[in-house]
């Protein structure tokens, strides 16, 4: 692990980091382009190609996205008792690989038929239970390569150490390259050769990210291995040793999952329970196991993961609400070409590739100056910009005269104040994990945070769900009532993030003082 400062660079870095911080940035951006790419594609995939209403379209989405948020939990705690970080990010990438190539399986359309009066979908069952499959292994590889990943970037700095926010920010600027890469090519192919082709893109750019890792992953050293090899080796049953037994275990839970997918309401079950066991979990680790500083970090860094809760729920309208409503409500046409509202994903990730950079200058600057805000600040004015780029939006929605032409502008700049605020929130918590938890349990902390990520992402699906229109064949049949309903509910979203970023602004002065001198 490196002691070196901000101004020193040894032979074994680059640009005054690690080199393994290349290699996380790599292989995170080309899994970010296959992750970025395919959920562009999705929530079209659900409405438009297997003919789901809104409201099932948006329960199936954020079934997955939660799930894709909860097996964090089981990659890092995996990882940290037995494979190590390097293992679990293999095999990760491995089951990605598969998954978004089984998406590219696309098979018949869904079409619509009239029995007895009422409308009725019929969909080939053999390729939606493909689909479902495939997510299932997007949902386990997820789980085991993303909270490794970042493990695996603070596991390179000192706790202390300045460059630390720096690298995440740089490493959440690769994720954002992905998926502003992704969202283009695999939104276009969608829309001019189709879903098959933009799934198949998305499978590609995995491969290069599973390539890339393995070339590079000898720069990780030691942090990279498993903690206790010979336990991986030690024979469970005749024949079977506990690694083998691990991956055994995985393709289960790649079934469990497939069944898991097709049943939304038991995903919210069980992500409840799973976030007050995990909640649970870490008050006792705390308070059993911790000194008192590492304690009370621990607790503020639990606190601060509910806080994304309430963001993320908001924030990821945009791969399933708000891509409808671009598609369906925003004139799209830029000097007479009509861009595909798949394509309007990438703004966000574009928004982050061009701001990471400032906002990372800005918070070295502010710490020179001692005048960086601390981390729950960052948190609260996330929060507020959430809800003003919602209130944005409905105050341009108000100004169209036709509920099918609003101006584009407007859609823009809710990414760009989403997107500040993501850069208050996202690398700063993945930093603030790797900080405040014990270095023994970091990466089930760090899979507590994406748990807090994925009871977000489900509730998202809630919101979408109460701006659902009746369509027919996929297409909206009233679009002034589609576009009142969308405005409504963005604008309850708006007041309610403010007012609770507001709230939490006054905690923060309790905040800093139980983090212990760490921003």
């Amino acid at each position: 692990m490196t002691t070196t400062t901000a101004s020193q660079t040894s032979p074994g870095e680059f640009l005054g980091h690690p080199r393994g911080l290349v290699i996380c940035f790599l292989t995170e951006m080309w899994e970010r382009f296959s992750y970025y790419g395919m959920r562009a594609l999705l929530i079209f995939y659900l409405t438009q190609h297997f003919l789901f209403s809104d409201e099932i379209a948006a329960g199936i989405f954020a079934a997955y996205i939660s799930l894709v948020y909860i097996t964090p939990v089981i990659g890092g705690t995996v990882a940290d008792h037995y494979l190590g970080p390097v293992k679990a990010v293999i095999l990760g990438a491995i089951l990605l690989v598969a998954g978004h190539f089984g998406l590219a399986i696309e098979g018949s359309q869904a079409v619509e038929i009239i029995v007895n009066g009422q409308r009725e979908v019929q969909r080939d069952p053999f390729y939606l239970q493909i689909f479902y499959f495939s997510l299932a292994l997007i949902i386990m590889g997820v789980g085991f390569l993303k909270a490794n990943i970042s493990t695996l970037v603070g596991s390179m700095y000192q706790r202390e150490d300045p460059r630390r926010d720096g690298a995440f920010t740089l490493f959440y600027m690769g994720i954002n390259a992905g998926a502003f890469l992704g969202a283009i090519i695999c939104g276009f192919l969608m829309e001019y050769k189709g879903f098959n082709w933009g799934f198949g893109a998305a499978g590609i750019g995995m491969l290069f990210g599973l390539v890339v890792f393995l070339k590079g992953n000898h720069l990780f050293g030691e942090a990279g291995k498993p903690k206790r090899p010979d336990v991986l080796r030690q024979r469970i049953i005749p024949g079977v040793s506990r690694e083998t037994l691990i991956y055994l275990l995985t393709i289960v839970g790649v079934f469990f999952f497939w069944q898991l997918i097709q049943r939304p309401p038991i995903v919210g079950g069980l992500l409840g329970s799973s976030l007050v066991i995990m909640v649970l979990i870490v008050i006792s680790y705390a308070f059993t196991k911790c000194e008192p500083v590492d304690r009370n970090r621990m607790l503020v860094c639990l606190f601060l993961m509910s806080y994304q809760i309430i963001f993320w729920s908001l924030f990821e309208q945009t791969a399933s609400s708000l891509s409808l409503m671009t598609d369906r409500n925003v004139d799209r046409v830029v000097l007479g070409f009509e861009i595909p509202a798949a394509v309007f994903q990438s703004v966000n990730a574009f928004f982050i590739v061009t701001l990471a950079p400032i906002f990372n200058m800005t918070w070295m600057y502010l710490a020179r100056k001692g005048w960086e805000p601390s981390t729950p600040m960052k948190f609260s004015l996330a929060l507020i910009q959430l809800g003003l780029g919602f209130l944005l939006l409905v105050y341009g929605a108000s100004l169209a005269t036709d509920p099918t032409q609003v101006a584009l502008i407007w859609i823009v700049l809710l990414y760009l104040l989403h997107t500040t605020g993501e850069l208050c929130i996202s690398p700063v918590g993945l930093s603030m994990t790797t900080k405040l938890s014990v270095p023994r349990v970091v990466g089930m902390m760090m899979g507590c945070w994406f748990l807090a990520s994925a009871a977000g992402n489900y509730i998202s699906g809630t919101i979408a769900a109460m701006t659902g229109s009746d369509t027919v064949g996929g297409e909206v049949v009233d679009p002034a009532a589609a576009l009142a309903t969308y405005l409504d509910v963005y604008y309850t979203a708006g007041l309610y993030s403010i007012a609770v970023g507001v709230l939490a602004m006054f905690l923060v002065p309790f905040l800093n003082r139980f983090m212990h001198g760490i921003k």
